[in-house]
């Protein structure tokens, strides 16, 4: 007895100097935060709690429904994060004494016997490897860890579906607006390439200006198909992320939705409890750092009880007796006294996976507040950009209207009037596509702050 309880020392002294000291990388300190966002100054904005708060339309708020609903990305995610619940049991299961049981029917006959003989036997086992170090515990942690990760992906997923859809459906408000804008291009063409051709049949205009004119028209034809090919695009790629069949059919036929604004985006330091992929991120750093636990726990020695009770006899009836006739009991003791290096590498690369989880903990921070930082900058250049390209929409309206009568009265080369409509029209789908940017830019400021589904 003496010798075994000396070897079991000597089996933890070993196991213990052979332990090497890991950093917990979860209780690291992350990049040094500022008081306030740098652009924080110059919009004014109201960022509401929720992501379809953002912009009240009814027909947007039904999309982004039914995206959640019917999103196959989305579904997936969900079925991960089920699948990450179902290991957490699995690891939980490791805490408890494992319990099975066994029946068996034997007939054996010696050689040269008249007769045969039956032995019938059940027996109950049990097992329990004793945490004593942790393992199990560590493991355990572990898995709450990759649980609460796979919950703030599914949640980032929910919010990243959302703001897919609410730009698609921009896109396509956008797509449909310039092919309207096309559609009247092409009408204006036409109505300019009449008015040459009556003056070229007059005699008042070269067969130049008509050429001019006849490719303007033909330019705006073509780029009318386009636009219409946009379009489609545009009403596709909405119904692939809302889960159904691609149809070019879907419409949106609304106007924009307006955009307020009167409400701080906050401090730096909020962002870091708000934004699900930050919260999933320092998580896996947790779940790494409960797994270099695990592995140093390899370095000692296991305890593990065992049970076995049985009942044997020559009569099946016998079996339904509840008094065990045979039963055993073993406690063992295992460890490893040498193998190389191999734990050690082990807690090595774990202690590195660890690290790397860190590091990538703290690019998904950078990248959280760059992306703040550049929603709230866009936020302020975006205004004064639509701004300006209004003024410059309205003066090149008012100077179309001029140089339609100035030609008229020969006051002006068509070339003159052509280069006026073109500008018009280039103007127009410049302050389109702004106003899809201001919206695509709201949506992205409100995912980058964490603002829910």
């Amino acid at each position: 007895m003496k010798r075994l309880q000396s070897a079991a020392l000597l089996a933890l002294s070993l196991a213990l100097a052979g332990c090497q000291s890991t950093t917990r990388w979860s209780e690291q300190e992350t990049i040094e935060l500022p008081s306030s966002f740098q652009q924080a100054d110059d919009p004014q904005l109201e960022i509401k709690d929720s992501l379809l708060e953002l912009f009240a339309n009814p027909q947007l708020d039904q999309v982004v429904e039914a995206a959640l609903d019917n999103n196959p990305d989305l579904l997936r995610a969900q079925a991960r994060l089920e699948e990450v619940g179902f290991s957490l049991t699995r690891a939980k299961s490791s805490l408890l004494p494992k319990l099975s049981a066994g029946a068996s029917a034997i007939r054996s006959e010696a050689v040269g016997a008249t007769s045969s003989t039956d032995t019938f036997s059940a027996e109950l086992d049990a097992s329990w490897e004793v945490d004593i170090w942790g393992k199990v515990r560590s493991s355990v942690r572990a898995s709450k860890a990759d649980l609460a990760a796979a919950e703030a992906d599914f949640q980032a997923a929910q919010q990243s579906l959302v703001g897919q859809t609410m730009q698609a459906w921009f896109a396509l408000v956008a797509a449909e607006k310039i092919l309207d804008l096309d559609q009247r291009r092409v009408t204006s063409f036409e109505s300019t390439e009449k008015l040459v051709s009556r003056r070229f049949d007059l005699g008042t205009a070269t067969l130049s200006e008509l050429n001019l004119s006849q490719t303007d028209l033909q330019n705006a034809r073509a780029d009318l198909e386009s636009s219409a090919d946009a379009k489609n695009r545009a009403a596709r790629r909405l119904q692939t992320i809302l889960g159904s069949y691609p149809s070019d059919q879907y419409e949106a036929k609304l106007d924009w939705p307006e955009l307020n604004a009167s409400l701080a985006a906050g401090i730096p330091s909020q962002l870091l409890t708000a934004r699900p992929d930050v919260a999933a991120a320092y998580q896996r750093v947790r779940a790494a750092d409960a797994r270099v636990t695990v592995t140093q726990t390899e370095l000692f020695p296991s305890f593990r009880l065992t049970a076995n009770g049985g009942r044997a006899g020559p009569e099946l009836e016998n079996l339904s007796d509840s008094a065990f006739n045979s039963w055993s009991a073993i406690a063992s003791l295992a460890v490893t006294l040498f193998d190389a290096g191999a734990r050690r590498s082990d807690i090595g690369a774990a202690n590195k996976r660890a690290e790397q989880a860190y590091y990538n903990y703290q690019t998904v921070v950078l990248n959280a507040l760059r992306e703040v930082e550049d929603a709230i900058g866009s936020e302020y250049y975006l205004a004064r950009e639509e701004s300006a390209r209004l003024a410059a929409l309205d003066a090149a309206r008012r100077s179309l209207n001029r140089s339609q009568r100035d030609y008229e009265t020969g006051l002006i080369s068509i070339l003159s009037l052509l280069e006026t409509q073109r500008r018009v029209f280039t103007t127009e789908r410049q302050v389109i596509n702004l106003k899809a940017s201001r919206l695509n830019n709201r949506v992205s400021l409100a995912l980058a702050l964490g603002k829910g589904a």
